[in-house]
């Protein structure tokens, strides 16, 4: 291929990923904002200002679109979790900073990953994605134990952590996420 064609066709994939970027961070946005009753093909290229047809084009159902919504919701956890985690960070610590944040600066983004995980369990094609951070949760646990019930039981409580936060009930500070964090991998008497 000669170099002229090559750098149209990289222009051409890198024009296609932003618009890809554009339409996963409207979806989220609507997600944060309405729900993901608020998500279709037009309300999302509305947000997006894109046209209708860009948005069934590079995703041609809902499922499509909102795997795509999940999949960058829990990329973006995991890629911070293991960032705090490479710095040198313990990984309770680290689980309880992200899940603090849920209750706070985070919370928005928080709330949409958590509507579109809930909504897998009637949209199978966002369970294997959905699963993602629970497993990613269990190696941290893994880190302490190899006891596979202390590990299910600080994902549970990550998760009911993380429900907790987004409630709002409780203002938790990361000292107090991190202690019920590490009480989870107690092994029962």
């Amino acid at each position: 291929m000669n170099q002229p064609a090559k750098a149209m066709t990289d222009g051409r994939r890198a024009r296609g990923e932003r618009k890809r970027e554009l339409i996963i961070t409207a979806t989220l946005r609507i997600v944060e904002r309405e729900g993901v009753a608020g998500v279709t093909h037009r309300s999302v290229a509305r947000e997006a200002e894109v046209p209708a047809s860009s948005v069934c084009y590079y995703y041609a159902t809902l499922d499509d679109l909102l795997v795509a919504a999940l999949t960058e919701a829990l990329d973006a956890y995991i890629v911070e979790l293991r960032g705090l985690l490479g710095s040198g960070r313990d990984g309770i610590e680290a689980l309880a900073q992200l899940i603090a944040a849920a209750g706070g600066p985070e919370r928005h983004r928080a709330l949409a990953e958590r509507e579109l995980t809930l909504l897998a369990s009637r949209r199978p094609a966002l369970r294997p994605i959905a699963t993602r951070w629970k497993d990613t949760v269990a190696d941290v646990a893994r880190g302490y134990t190899d006891d596979p019930l202390a590990v299910e039981s600080l994902v549970a409580t990550s998760d009911g952590l993380c429900a907790k936060a987004l409630l709002g009930a409780e203002n938790l500070t990361e000292r107090e996420i991190g202690d019920v964090l590490r009480h989870s991998l107690r092994r029962g008497k």
